[in-house]
């Protein structure tokens, strides 16, 4: 989740963009962005980086050990490594 002191930053950042004469909605107004901005990025489908970073890893993983078959049923089959020359035992 993101931390919340984002979001106050960002509103209060907004809250200073605000002309003068509107200074007394300035504290409704950074409450308002806060929570819409919350809502909008609670709407979105978002991993953490460290659940980015394990599905990452797995994929990695799984990828070495498609790699490791598909080699092995080569081998078993007898067939060539791509790019190579096939067997003479054949």
């Amino acid at each position: 989740m993101i931390d919340a002191r984002v979001f106050d930053d960002l509103s209060k950042t907004l809250g200073k963009m605000l002309p003068p004469g509107v200074a007394d909605a300035k504290d409704d107004f950074e409450r308002n962005a806060r929570a819409t901005l919350q809502s909008a990025l609670g709407r979105l489908d978002l991993v953490t980086r460290e659940e980015f970073d394990v599905q990452a890893e797995v994929l990695k993983n799984t990828r070495k050990q498609l790699k490791q078959l598909e080699e092995r049923i080569r081998d078993l089959e007898g067939a060539p490594a791509p790019g190579g020359e096939p067997d003479s035992a054949s």
